[in-house]
């Protein structure tokens, strides 16, 4: 059996996921912010090779770019035969068994591990990836004499030169042996009934479930679900119970009688029959009533930083890199469209906040959907700026949600599918408008991945590129447009 320590945590979430992973990995499918995630992952591990200074690094790669891993264990057999101090990737095996330690830190007579996280907090999961590596060690002759989990300080705000003592936590700087005792104790056991589920023939008779999460093989297990099922009913906490009881399809939802709150009630109504649309109109007459002129339509794309690149950011931190902006400035007006995004490789948070405010009119009322992102931006950006902080605030408690309009239920199609996302509503309301029609750039995660690598790129094609990025946010805010003439239609 070859078992990586990937693996072995993949298996202790669901026994069908390690057999699944080596009978059937075409069928594994990632999303873009998992991709993005593993990405920041792999950045921030090499990053944290530096935290003890001077390391050997024990990584070897093929001509195509993968991992040698025979030749990487022998390369660790040397530098350890040679007592050095720090190894990163270190790479063991043990019968059948792999793993390469992202760092290997000297102590006496033996070496301390220690695991680097992309997270702000050790996790459960985390202490069975440390004991399965501990126990490939020690069966490999190593004395482990401590065990840790390296995150990222959340806490940690970076001004001047990174500070990589201060931007990563090693668990409080306590030894986790105490916490993985009882997972080391059993990994053991673990690696044999893993063994067994990996030589079946016939894949394990395991159904979906709360462990399921954000599992790249989710489409594949829950490929038997009528569409639409009780897991796609909106905020229903019970959906689980529901399923597990029998209680699958919409239909069966409504036999069952299970308590219901109205907008899940309408979700069911409209999926079973053509309604139509449902319009509440004296909700919306209200909604609109909030609304004066100017009015302007706004959406940030930003990028998450793992790393701080910029000073006055932490770990996590969303940065600000693009807007586009719809405004009407009367009754009846012209809509007209302005729009920024910043040159890549800057901090582009000074450049974006002066244009914003030259953008937005004095006194104006501005829409964003789910306004609360929005609204943090402009203010931390506030906060930033002391010469722009009044006009920035003013912005700021302008900004109104039209999130809510959809998500209260006061508009509803059958084909927004119980999601109250701009994503789904556009199309649902204007299916010409749909964002699989757009090029490149479709979704948040793809822009946010998108805007890094465009000073890597060659002039023409970081010229498409954004293009692809300024069409994809002029969707965002000319949905608004459209959404928001909608409701005014429908409401007299």
């Amino acid at each position: 059996m070859y078992f990586s320590k990937s693996k072995y945590t993949s298996f202790l979430k669901c026994d069908k996921l390690c057999w699944l992973q080596k009978h059937k990995p075409e069928e594994q499918k990632f999303d873009d912010s998992t991709v993005a995630r593993m990405k920041a992952g792999s950045d921030v591990g090499e990053l944290a090779k530096r935290l003890f200074g001077e390391y050997a690094d024990a990584t070897v790669e093929k001509a195509d770019g993968g991992l040698d891993c025979s030749a990487m264990i022998e390369k660790t057999k040397k530098l350890l035969a040679d007592g050095t101090a720090t190894i990163c990737e270190a790479a063991f095996s043990f019968d059948g068994l792999y793993c390469a330690v992202d760092i290997l830190h000297r102590e006496g007579d033996g070496y301390a591990m220690y695991e680097v996280k992309s997270t702000a907090a050790v996790k459960d999961y985390h202490y069975s990836d440390v004991a399965y590596q501990k126990y490939v060690l020690e069966n490999c002759g190593v004395k482990v004499t401590g065990a840790h989990v390296v995150i990222l300080n959340s806490g940690y705000v970076r001004h001047g030169e990174l500070d990589i003592k201060q931007l990563f936590s090693v668990d409080g700087g306590s030894d986790i042996s105490a916490q993985i005792a009882a997972e080391y104790a059993a990994v053991a056991d673990n690696l044999k009934r893993a063994e067994k589920i990996i030589s079946l023939a016939d894949e394990p008779n395991v159904g979906i479930g709360r462990q399921c999460g954000n599992c790249g093989y989710w489409k594949y297990c829950s490929r038997h679900l009528p569409e639409p099922s009780v897991l796609d009913l909106y905020s229903f906490s019970k959906k689980w119970d529901c399923y597990d009881a029998g209680i699958v399809s919409f239909e069966d939802v409504v036999k069952s009688g299970v308590k219901l709150n109205d907008i899940q009630r309408r979700q069911i109504d409209y999926a079973l029959h053509d309604r139509g649309v449902y319009v509440d109109k004296q909700a919306i007459r209200a909604f609109l009533q909030t609304l004066s002129y100017p009015l302007c339509f706004l959406d940030f794309e930003t990028m998450q930083q793992y790393v701080p690149e910029y000073d006055g950011v932490s770990p996590f931190d969303h940065i600000p890199f693009q807007y586009s902006l719809h405004t009407v400035e009367r009754e009846g007006g012209e809509v007209k469209h302005a729009e920024f995004l910043a040159e890549c490789g800057v901090d582009p948070r000074r450049a974006l906040a002066e244009k914003l405010c030259e953008d937005i009119p004095q006194d104006a009322c501005t829409l964003a959907y789910n306004a609360s992102t929005e609204r943090g931006i402009v203010g931390r950006l506030a906060e930033m700026f002391p010469d722009l902080r009044e006009r920035l605030l003013s912005i700021q408690s302008g900004i109104a949600d039209l999130l809510p309009v959809f998500k209260k239920g006061y508009y509803y199609k059958r084909e927004m599918g119980g999601s109250f996302s701009i994503k789904s509503v556009l199309p649902a309301v204007f299916p010409e408008l749909d964002y699989h029609n757009l090029d490149g750039v479709q979704n948040g995660t793809e822009a946010m991945n998108a805007f890094p690598i465009l000073q890597d790129l060659p002039p023409d094609e970081a010229e498409i590129l954004r293009e692809q990025l300024l069409k994809y946010c002029e969707r965002d805010t000319f949905a608004m447009v459209k959404l928001w003439q909608e409701l005014v239609r429908v409401s007299k």
